[in-house]
């Protein structure tokens, strides 16, 4: 599932090919038929994301867009081909696959295919959905203490608390492993049990490396240190596209310590840490029985 870097990504991708512009909007395979009538012909105003979701609004509607992409989604935009934009030139964009949403103007278009939600909001829906959302590491409005709230009381693993998006919006699986080993913490110790400091110092990294993901595209969780020129071994081959310390590395050396990586299930995801480089806190509750 897209983490979300990807999201804010998409975000200013949208803005940059869209914002401003009269567009058209239209639902070639049928599920978003109302929707896309509700919006097409109106100039869009912005696009943005909280966490996993991203929003658009339309000039003149008060409702918004949202997008959930899911498992397997995606949202491709593209530059139209020269001479060709607006109604009277929809035949040179051909539909390929199950395109959900398509959005166009005079010098750009976007297919939206597999996304699990695409959906217009009221304000109040809106409203009432980002409210159940944890603060999102790379808004600007973001609140970190409140995240630190549901944390510092709770008694689910860290690992389970990264990836619920009702304490913090936007982490997934990969950033969720590799925050952990960079700060050398238990994925298993409760919450509760998480030093205040040792938070600020996660929110902080979060903020850097998901910025970067913005930015470049990709993930990449390594130290310089670490990278594969400094190490002298090969560049990693991944679909996520970047260098990491344990995602994905089940029974591969650790890249400090050189200990198999280890995985196990939690929260629904394959959680992966070091057990040399995470060990077990003694500030994890004892297991008895």
């Amino acid at each position: 599932m897209p983490e979300g870097h990807t999201l804010h990504r998409l975000a200013l991708d949208l803005d940059a090919a869209f914002a401003g512009d009269t567009t058209w909007s239209s639902s070639p395979q049928g599920r978003f038929v109302d929707g896309a009538a509700r919006i097409n012909g109106r100039l869009m105003e912005k696009a943005e994301a909280y966490g996993k979701q991203l929003f658009v609004a339309f000039a003149g509607v008060e409702e918004q867009v949202r997008i959930h992409l899911g498992l397997i989604g995606g949202l491709a935009v593209h530059e139209s081909p020269p001479g060709t934009g607006g109604v009277g030139d929809l035949g040179a964009r051909p539909v390929v696959g199950q395109v959900r949403w398509r959005l166009e103007s005079a010098r750009s278009w976007a297919d939206l295919r597999g996304a699990t939600v695409c959906t217009l909001l009221t304000p109040e829906e809106q409203a009432a959905y980002v409210a159940r959302l944890g603060p999102d590491p790379l808004r600007d409005d973001a609140d970190p203490d409140r995240a630190w709230r549901r944390i510092n009381r709770s008694r689910v693993s860290i690992a389970a608390l990264l990836m619920d998006q009702a304490v913090l919006a936007g982490v997934g699986n990969v950033y969720r492993a590799e925050i952990l080993f960079r700060h050398q913490l238990d994925p298993f110790m409760e919450g509760r049990f998480l030093r205040r400091a040792e938070w600020d110092a996660v929110w902080g990294d979060l903020v850097g490396l998901m910025a970067y993901g913005v930015l470049h595209n990709r993930i990449d969780t390594v130290r310089p240190e670490h990278e594969p020129e400094a190490m002298g071994r090969p560049a990693r081959k991944d679909d996520h596209g970047g260098e990491v310390y344990v995602y994905r590395r089940t029974h591969q050396p650790c890249l400090v310590c050189e200990t198999p990586v280890r995985t196990e299930v939690v929260a629904g995801r394959n959680l992966f840490w070091c057990p040399r480089c995470q060990p077990r806190s003694r500030r994890r509750t004892p297991v008895r029985g």
